[in-house]
């Protein structure tokens, strides 16, 4: 649904409310799980609208998802374990992005940081796609600006936390329009950006 942007209204896929608000200077747009809270959104205008949980931006599709996206997975061995995150376009497999390995980190931090860092590479690339993840807790993460792990700090997750101590502010200091998404595994099947170490 877009506010404000070449033509505001309704759009039933991403492709369609791309081309209203890509290179639209002050786009306002949203995703809604329905037709009838996009319209209640569209009427009552981006300042006034209020969702009851923050959540609620970021509902999956019904469907697999068409036109560019990004993907973004972690892997982990053990959890805590050896832990790294990568970002692929869906399209195609194509990696945009990889983590070092970190030897002390759960998955639903590596989760956490591939969606801050498709964010903040979509910022520096000007681009405006779909971000899926099959984590829903990093995508809860993400939307509080917090990773609420119970992993401790200690000597060997420092260089860890200094990281997502990193992307915690990136969330505070920058705001994003584009969709994340949870990307519905039991219906689509793995998501691409999976490391295939199942």
């Amino acid at each position: 649904m877009v506010w404000l942007g070449r033509k505001p209204g309704i759009y039933s896929s991403w492709d369609a409310c791309r081309k209203q608000v890509e290179g639209f200077q002050g786009a306002r747009y949203k995703s809604f799980a329905s037709e009838q809270e996009a319209v209640q959104a569209l009427e009552a205008g981006p300042d006034n609208f209020k969702e009851k949980q923050q959540i609620k931006n970021f509902k999956s599709l019904s469907n697999p998802p068409q036109g560019s996206s990004i993907c973004v997975d972690a892997a982990c061995s053990g959890n805590p374990g050896k832990m790294e995150y990568r970002g692929v376009f869906t399209e195609t497999n194509t990696e945009l992005f990889k983590s070092k390995v970190y030897e002390q980190g759960t998955n639903n931090i590596g989760e956490f940081l591939a969606i801050v860092h498709g964010l903040a590479w979509q910022q520096k690339h000007k681009t405006i796609y779909p971000i899926y993840s099959d984590s829903q807790n990093a995508i809860n993460w993400v939307m509080a600006g917090k990773a609420r792990t119970k992993l401790p700090e200690n000597q060997k997750t420092k260089e860890l936390f200094e990281v997502i101590r990193r992307a915690e502010n990136w969330l505070k200091n920058n705001s994003f329009r584009l969709p994340v998404l949870k990307w519905e595994t039991d219906k689509w099947g793995e998501i691409p950006a999976d490391f295939g170490r199942k």
